[in-house]
């Protein structure tokens, strides 16, 4: 099959049957495989010389490990060893290249502490369950002695207490597999999992390293790593049944976060590794997980639905290659540890192919409904979760979640709210305001240049209709704020004391810059608003404070996570040194629930002393702040 430029192909796949979703997976393969027959050393995978915190021929080892997620399920198949003969060589050899310590292409035998072998070691041990009848079991007993040499040093230097345990406990698992040392092996997987346990939270939540930085490294690092030990291994012994009862908890939880048309929320760090985010869905299916008040087809749908979605995106270069990046290439909101092929990373999420043609999975009807909670208080990832009214859109409004490790912490972690649909943006600077493309944020400044936002609260409340939050950016200044959800709208006002001049910046969604003008659909009887309206949705602002004036910007392109350029709705002014209560609405309107006869209707909104009344199309509901 001839693929077309960007891999445009696999825009139009169904995702209907197991044959559609191979096809999916060879348009990934095809172009990384011919790349990976061209590279000079065995067992690395190069597609650009972009840097990470490890050094490059570990970006390009890295990369070969990737594709075995891939590569694992695709060769579980015996048939598809003899269909893709060149392909298994190309893997296998880089495999035992990597091993063998006598090798040119030897992937190093002194590994230090902290490695980022031991993150990939993962896909080796899952590639060697999964293809061992036609690989691990025809080797010599040299190239096994070879392999298992090479994953034991993960058991001599140190690791961080975070996902990277599981990745120990996988290679551990692989040698009690093979009855090599089984009980000292066992006992290092029981001393993890002791580890790991602890970092449990509720709900199927755990945290990974830091219990305020909790994101999409829970279902697909977390909870995929844990399903896919139990998968690999099928043992049924106490740990692996309370593996399985957290996922079945998990399951309702994570839900939430996707929309109707299959987006997942777009929410803290590594989002690089896009279609990870289905990945829990199909270790579900692949680890046969009891699925509690969701169906087979339920989870099928989460699965393919979030797969059409990004198939759907411009994730690909000319070639057909996955670049760093979210809906189209972009390094700007990169993480360090984001190598030139990272993303593929994405592809463990083709664990359940592994899943012969006569499991139940490929039997299920994937189902035609979808299952959502208009609001919904998650406090383990702190935040309430909203849908619009059919659900294709998702918003997560936040507080007290912080990342001091990975770029762009503040933007990825701690803005008000986070859509399905229109994304977030990173800054590419602070000195200018369309540098900052603060979306989804209050901004605060000295002067008109190097601005602020929000890194690490003080104080914080999660309520079932509201989000509180204390933020201290100098001594002399605090900012109180309150966001309240009322899809499609959200209230925000803060309550400011500031002993020192402070110029404001404060943005509603961004959206894609090709839009309709904003007088098209501008309400008449409202002042100081602004409407955007693109084929994606409405963005609004209207400011309910005379101290802050409204406009539409354009911050720098590719600041966004989904569109390469936008415009933004943005309130800015300048506070002298005293007491405020500011108020203002935004929109971010997926459904064009807010228009009525082409105007949008914006709710009414009154603040008496601590209680917020809001009417809203014809009903009025009251919400007190208890903070205020």
């Amino acid at each position: 099959m001839q693929a077309k430029l960007f891999n445009a192909q696999i825009k139009d796949n169904p995702l209907r049957s197991k044959a559609d979703v191979l096809a999916s997976l060879l348009d990934f393969l095809r172009p990384a495989m011919k790349v990976l027959a061209q590279q000079e050393r065995a067992g690395r995978f190069n597609i650009s010389a972009s840097g990470a915190v490890y050094i490059q021929d570990k970006t390009e080892i890295e990369g070969f490990m990737r594709l075995l997620w891939g590569l694992g399920p695709f060769f579980a198949d015996h048939q598809r060893i003899l269909a893709y003969p060149e392909w298994y060589e190309l893997t296998i050899h880089g495999i035992l290249a990597g091993t063998d310590p006598e090798s040119k292409d030897y992937w190093g035998g002194e590994l230090g502490d902290y490695d980022q072998m031991f993150v990939e070691m993962g896909a080796l041990t899952a590639f060697l369950y999964e293809t061992k009848a036609d690989f691990w079991d025809h080797l010599s007993g040299v190239q096994q002695q070879q392999i298992l040499a090479w994953l034991e040093q993960v058991n001599h230097r140190v690791i961080p207490k975070t996902n990277w345990l599981f990745f120990r406990a996988m290679v551990n698992s692989f040698f009690v597999t093979v009855d090599v040392d089984t009980k000292g092996h066992q006992a290092l997987i029981d001393a993890d999992f002791a580890i790991t346990n602890g970092h449990y939270l509720d709900h199927g939540w755990s945290y990974d390293g830091y219990e305020n930085q909790i994101d999409n490294y829970i279902p697909f690092a977390y909870q995929f790593f844990t399903l896919v030990f139990v998968g690999l291994t099928n043992w049924d012994n106490d740990q692996t049944r309370l593996l399985k009862e957290r996922a079945t908890a998990f399951i309702k939880s994570y839900a939430n976060w996707f929309a109707a048309d299959g987006a997942a929320l777009p929410y803290g760090r590594s989002l690089d590794y896009r279609f990870a985010q289905a990945a829990f869905w199909g270790v579900c299916a692949f680890a046969h997980i009891d699925l509690g008040d969701y169906t087979l087809g339920d989870i099928k749908h989460l699965l393919l639905n979030n797969l059409r979605w990004w198939f759907k995106q411009d994730i690909f270069t000319t070639d057909g290659l996955m670049p760093i990046g979210y809906a189209y290439p972009n390094m700007n909101f990169a993480e360090g540890y984001n190598g030139p092929a990272s993303a593929y990373w994405a592809l463990k999420s083709y664990i359940f192919l592994v899943l012969p043609d006569d499991d139940p999975f490929w039997q299920a009807q994937e189902s035609d409904t979808f299952k959502f909670e208009a609001l919904k208080l998650q406090p383990e990832p702190r935040m309430l979760v909203a849908h619009s009214q059919t659900g294709l859109e998702v918003q997560a409004f936040t507080a007290g979640q912080h990342s001091h490790e990975h770029a762009h912490g503040a933007a990825k972690y701690e803005k008000y709210v986070y859509s399905t649909t229109f994304g977030f943006s990173t800054p590419k600077g602070t000195t200018l305001l369309k540098q900052g493309a603060f979306d989804s944020t209050l901004a605060v400044s000295e002067s008109d240049n190097f601005w602020r936002t929000v890194f690490k609260y003080e104080d914080y409340q999660l309520h079932e209709d509201y989000i509180y939050a204390n933020w201290q950016p100098w001594p002399d200044v605090t900012i109180k704020n309150f966001v309240i959800p009322a899809m499609p709208w959200h209230v925000r006002i803060h309550q400011i004391h500031t002993d020192r001049t402070l110029h404001l910046a404060e943005g509603s969604f961004a959206a894609p810059h090709e839009g309709i003008a904003s007088e098209a659909v501008l309400p008449t009887t409202v002042e100081n608003a602004v409407f955007y309206q693109t084929h994606v949705g409405i963005t609004g602002l209207v400011g309910l404070s005379p101290e802050l004036k409204v406009s539409l910007t354009e911050p720098e392109p590719n600041t966004s996570l989904y569109f390469p350029k936008t415009k933004l709705p943005l309130q800015t002014g300048v506070l002298k040194p005293g007491d405020y209560t500011l108020m203002s609405l935004y929109l971010g309107d997926r459904e064009l629930e807010s228009l009525q006869d082409g105007q949008v209707v914006v709710p009414a909104v009154q603040l008496n002393q601590n209680t917020l009344v809001l009417t809203q199309q014809g009903s009025q509901r009251s919400i007190q702040l208890a903070e205020f």
